[in-house]
């Protein structure tokens, strides 16, 4: 049932079409003149307003204006017995979305009213989408704006974003949940020539099959159970912007083949429908998932997989980034502070330690949300150790209680440096579960000075000391 006014100085034309309307379930409400249906909407906005041309004082031209002015998303259907060219594209020109000439049967003007409907319900949804990616923007503008990192592994990726961003290619996000790959996706748009246009957003792994195909490809009245009125798909939503497909690797094949037919032909048709739509869209996807083995499994498609990956980007994780922890922190520190513990300004240096110390599995999200959850118990104006959550305090009393071998005096000074050192590569090397690369990022040094001391300290035989040999990282 939808809310429509109808407004017409001809009492019989006036009562004629609000039966019509009453009869289809509308709830209708009719005023005479222009005047009072500026009024009657000013109270109560309605979904669709039926007004005719030709009155005294305000005619229908008139009256699509002011309504327009008034709420820009008023829809309004012109009715008239003076049906020329000119007049319809004089109303349409003021805002009119379609135009009805008198004398008309009833099934005319409920067609035309259910039409506009439809419209009254994409304009709805295209500015809930709008208000939703508005509110996200102010969000990022206010918070992150840019991915944050000052180590070599960001700035490479930074160079790549800024280099894919000003293309039209199709970019493929690969990275462990919590890296932030949407904010890449959002950083691809900002920073392309389509940055007018929308960024549409779709969680794939969030949707069942047949949801996802609805809300990708949209669908037609009737379409399906549930389907009342036609709904535009996230692709049309996102024409002449971008499409971010957040975990791609979770869709059916049913999708992935339609998925492809769209990215090969740049159209598509709606669930239901046969019309053919074209849309103009730059593809952004990403997943934490390994595309290539699932093509190796035969569950995604090898050709879509070549047409996603027209520009590769690995995300590193926040581990294999370790200098970018105390530079985030201090920015989610200033970015939550303020609505959660004003006091609190900075980091102390034992806090940073415990922070570097852990290895960080749910990555920037994981970090964000401890910092967030230490500032709920902070008491000074520095995050402290102390203030941080109980798994990185376990991780800092794990570390403190391994204490290193205390020197004797009467040992010479190069046999006691030898066992400090042993001491340190044997806690890195445990603290790494024996991954060589990272044992050695943990004792800032090269991974060939790190085969060395693992063999002079017996750690590891000499056949396997050599860096170059590849026969697995344990």
């Amino acid at each position: 049932m939808a809310r429509v006014l109808i407004v017409d100085d001809h009492d019989t034309m006036r009562e004629g079409m609000a039966v019509t309307l009453r009869k289809q379930g509308h709830d209708i409400s009719a005023v005479r003149s222009g005047a009072d249906a500026i009024a009657t909407y000013r109270k109560q906005r309605f979904d669709v307003v039926v007004t005719d041309l030709k009155m005294e004082q305000m005619d229908g031209i008139e009256l699509v204006r002011q309504l327009r002015e008034f709420d820009p998303e008023a829809v309004v259907m012109v009715v008239t017995a003076f049906g020329t060219i000119e007049t319809a594209v004089e109303a349409m020109q003021q805002g009119a979305v379609d135009f009805i000439t008198k004398p008309f049967p009833p099934e005319v003007l409920r067609a035309k009213v259910d039409k506009a409907l439809e419209l009254a319900a994409t304009r709805r949804q295209v500015v809930r989408l709008q208000a939703a990616n508005d509110a996200l923007e102010r969000d990022r503008a206010q918070s992150i704006g840019t991915l944050i990192g000052q180590s070599e592994p960001m700035q490479k990726l930074m160079g790549m974003v800024k280099k894919a961003a000003v293309t039209d290619a199709t970019v493929h996000i690969h990275g462990e949940s919590g890296t932030g790959k949407e904010l890449v996706a959002r950083m691809i748009h900002d920073l392309s020539p389509r940055r007018d246009g929308p960024f549409v957003v779709v969680h794939c792994a969030a949707l069942v099959e047949t949801l996802l195909e609805s809300e990708l490809f949209g669908h037609e009245r009737g379409a399906f159970t549930g389907a009342v009125k036609r709904k535009l798909g996230r692709f049309e939503l996102a024409d002449k912007g971008t499409l971010f497909l957040d975990e791609i690797g979770e869709i059916s094949p049913s999708i992935q083949t339609k998925l492809l037919r769209v990215l090969q032909e740049k159209e598509l048709q709606r669930v239901g429908g046969e019309e053919t739509i074209k849309v103009d869209v730059r593809l952004v996807s990403a997943t934490n998932r390994d595309l290539q083995a699932e093509v190796q499994k035969g569950t995604f498609r090898e050709d879509l997989y070549y047409r996603l990956h027209i520009v590769p980007l690995k995300l590193p994780a926040l581990r294999e980034r370790p200098d970018d922890i105390p530079l985030l922190a201090r920015h989610f520190i200033a970015r939550h502070a303020p609505k959660v513990n004003r006091r609190v300004r900075g980091l102390t240096a034992d806090a940073e330690r415990a922070l570097m110390r852990y290895a960080w599995p749910g990555n920037v999200r994981e970090l964000e949300n401890a910092i967030e959850q230490a500032l709920v118990f902070a008491e000074g104006e520095e995050l402290d150790a102390a203030d941080l959550p109980e798994f990185l305090r376990a991780v800092t009393a794990r570390v403190q209680t391994s204490a290193l071998p205390v020197p004797h005096g009467d040992r010479p000074l190069p046999e006691i440096l030898e066992d400090l050192e042993r001491h340190l590569i044997a806690q890195a090397y445990e603290k790494a579960n024996k991954v060589k690369t990272e044992t050695a990022r943990l004792l800032g040094i090269k991974t060939s000075a790190l085969y060395y001391k693992l063999e002079k300290y017996g750690f590891i035989d000499k056949a396997s000391s050599d860096p170059n040999k590849v026969s697995g990282d344990s």
